[in-house]
């Protein structure tokens, strides 16, 4: 997913008219002053996470991130496009199992990476993205009895957010109400589970509970990020490996399921006022979601009138962003945060150079697969079990 010809030099975003601070010498790559080619004692900008475009401002986070560090843009470049691939169905005999973390070093994600359970779930990441290609929101799609129980558990988590307001606090983030949130999601999600289990899968809420209930973040720290965004789709995944969800609804899944999980944990980050568990937005796509651009860039795919740099047009952000949730995720971004998008978004602004939107689709999945799923930082919490095997 490379920028366009006229993008490919490197440019200094504009300065933000609310910053005081003095213009700072600008360097290139090579340590060269852009002004006068003399050398610099300062420190060449990292690189942003495709070759040759502009590098993040200077970001000042709310609080230390766990992760603030450049994209490794040549294991983007390199990396294959992933493809989708069938859920391999388990059989009897069941061996559901309380799942462990296992990731604890870049070794330990490597041979994650080579065993059939990580291919067999990024597959089916990518088989969700193709089944939304070309559909807005609102087309029809097949209706599970699973997915409608899904989407209504989805709507309890809302409305229980209605019924534990925040607390008044000094604080700006962090609202501490999210903990007695997230208790109750504790208490309550195995039987909300088991409401659509079949008898036969009534065993495996030991094994499932816990993807669902690390899905929407965490209550210590009071944050979200896409750690915990995987933890639902890898949920999503397990239902997939038992059957319960079907080829036939993976439409409904994305559609109807994971934009009721998008609206649920919006509503959380506003009213909770949750931290981005990771990088703030300066290096990812925003401060905590990525699994939504990927599905949105599908729906965008051959749309004969919408491109990329569509996202610079705010009447088209207004019309369509119920429709499309890449537009629904820019629309969002532009409404949380003050500011030049180019400034505030560096990422986001440089994709919209992308020509067209099967290549940010392809570009997006590469990336999901080497910013997220190869980072020891993220997936130090992923666990594993019978049915995400880790394979030794």
């Amino acid at each position: 997913m490379e920028p366009p010809k006229e993008q490919q030099q490197q440019h200094t975003p504009e300065k933000s008219s609310s910053s005081s601070s003095p213009p700072a010498t600008i360097t290139s790559a090579s340590g060269c002053c852009n002004n006068c080619g003399g050398p610099t004692i300062s420190e060449p900008p990292p690189l942003a996470s495709f070759p040759e475009m502009s590098p993040p401002p200077n970001y000042r986070p709310i609080r230390a991130p766990a992760i603030n560090l450049p994209h490794n843009s040549q294991a983007i470049i390199l990396s294959p496009v992933p493809h989708a691939e069938q859920v391999s169905v388990i059989s009897p005999p069941y061996q559901f199992q309380s799942p462990v973390k296992r990731i604890h070093s870049p070794d330990d994600i490597r041979r994650f990476h080579e065993s059939p359970s990580f291919k067999n779930f990024l597959g089916f990441v990518v088989s969700l993205s193709e089944s939304i290609r070309g559909h807005k929101i609102s087309d029809p799609c097949h209706l599970s009895s699973t997915v409608t129980a899904i989407v209504s558990i989805l709507e309890t988590l809302i409305q229980w957010i209605d019924e534990i307001p925040p607390a008044q606090q000094s604080a700006r983030y962090g609202n501490v109400s999210f903990r007695s949130w997230h208790e109750r999601l504790r208490e309550k999600s195995e039987s909300l589970i088991l409401e659509f289990l079949p008898d036969e899968f009534k065993e495996s809420v030991i094994e499932i509970v816990p993807y669902f209930f690390d899905s929407f973040g965490n209550s210590s720290r009071i944050d979200y990020g896409t750690g915990h965004e995987t933890n639902f789709a890898a949920w999503l995944y397990c239902l997939a490996k038992m059957g319960i969800i079907k080829e036939e609804d993976y439409h409904g899944v994305v559609a109807r399921v994971f934009v009721k999980y998008l609206e649920l944990m919006r509503k959380l980050q506003m009213v909770y006022c949750l931290e981005p568990a990771g990088s703030h937005g300066v290096w990812g796509l925003d401060d905590y979601h990525f699994l939504p651009f990927i599905f949105g860039s599908s729906q965008l795919i051959d749309h004969k009138y919408m491109k990329p740099k569509s996202i610079h047009n705010d009447d088209i952000l207004e019309n369509f962003s119920e429709e499309f949730m890449y537009l629904s995720c820019i629309a969002f971004v532009k409404k949380v945060k003050k500011g030049l998008f180019s400034e505030h978004s560096p990422l986001l602004d440089d994709i919209s150079g992308v020509p067209n939107w099967k290549k940010v689709n392809s570009g997006l999945l590469k990336m999901y697969k080497v910013e997220v799923l190869e980072k020891v930082p993220i997936m130090q919490h992923f666990i594993f079990g019978w049915l995400i095997k880790w394979e030794e």
